[in-house]
């Protein structure tokens, strides 16, 4: 199977934690072949979708801490999507207008015979903070506006809450108001940029004491291990880009009810990979762009993640 990995560059990844190095190992070690492309390397030419491609080779007991982990197998070359067996979207966020012009590209080369993991009109249908909406039951009190009165009401009515953009990623944004919260009014002006910006509040989970855990699901499936993902003494946000400590545990009865409920559905949809985070007993994210922590649960609980994806992107693509 010849795999293309729409990537950020590769130099820019920190390998020994990296999901989609992880990926590429595991493909690697099933007899595989790597591709990599940027998202600015994609283009349509006169109707067909094609991609500057690097063919790579991992590098036997590299060290990944380093950069020297891979080497390029020969010279660029130009391609039709459709030539390679898989294509795997895991371009890291920001889902800015160039994220949604690359899916709407891979969209086009699915039409012409690719198979591209996660589905990009999927990917694109399934904004990650407001996918919940669709699952509110499972969720805690939520609204979604750039009212700022709105959202001031909201938060008189539950006293502690959450506030975030969109668009954020790692827990950029994120702000914690609590009942005598003395910034409302300079907080939520900010966020929604006075006004014209939409943003989600949400009622505060005390839960995220016990942290923020990631469920993955993978071909609708949930990993059995979750990663909790602790914060900082002090501190709101659990993500491990804001300093979280990520600890790997059992899923419990609820973590399997919400993923046995949500799992089949977003499969079916192409979505192979999702990272469900869940405090307490609430979603509060579905992950479908490039979900992680693959590294951390495999080396904490040795269920091997990668391989378990790498064995659905074979059995999806009929190999």
């Amino acid at each position: 199977m010849h795999v293309l990995f729409v990537i950020d560059p590769l130099l820019s990844l920190r390998a020994y934690k990296d999901s989609s190095v992880a990926m590429m190992r595991a493909l690697t070690a099933r007899g595989h072949t790597l591709s990599v492309t940027h998202q600015g390397d994609l283009y349509i030419d006169e109707g067909t979708v094609k991609a500057v491609t690097t063919g790579i080779t991992l590098v036997d007991g590299a060290d990944l801490n380093g950069t020297s982990w891979w080497r390029e197998r020969g010279a660029s070359s130009e391609n039709t999507l459709s030539e390679f067996d898989a294509v795997l979207m895991r371009k890291d966020p920001p889902f800015d207008m160039e994220y949604v012009y690359a899916t709407h590209l891979l969209q086009y080369a699915q039409t012409q015979g690719a198979r591209v993991v996660n589905s990009p009109d999927a990917i694109r249908n399934h904004p990650e903070k407001l996918a919940i909406i669709e699952f509110s039951s499972f969720t805690a009190p939520t609204l979604v506006t750039r009212d700022i009165a709105r959202l001031r009401a909201f938060h008189r009515k539950y006293q502690d809450v959450i506030v975030k953009p969109l668009d954020g990623m790692g827990g950029t944004g994120i702000f914690r108001l609590r009942e005598a919260e003395h910034n409302v009014g300079a907080i939520l002006e900010t966020l929604t940029d006075d006004g014209t910006r939409t943003i989600m509040a949400q009622r505060y989970i005390p839960e995220i004491l016990l942290g923020d855990k990631r469920i993955l699901l993978i071909a609708g499936k949930p990993v059995p291990y979750a990663l909790a993902r602790v914060p900082l003494a002090g501190e709101t946000r659990g993500n491990l880009a804001a300093g979280g400590q990520g600890m790997a545990q059992p899923l419990s009865a609820r973590d399997l009810e919400l993923a046995n409920a949500i799992g089949p559905k977003l499969n079916a949809r192409g979505l192979l990979l999702v990272g469900l985070d869940v405090i307490g007993d609430y979603i509060t994210e579905i992950n479908v762009t490039s979900p992680t922590c693959f590294v951390e649960i495999t080396e904490q609980t040795g269920f091997d993640v990668a391989d378990c994806f790498a064995t659905a992107v074979e059995q999806a693509v009929g190999i």
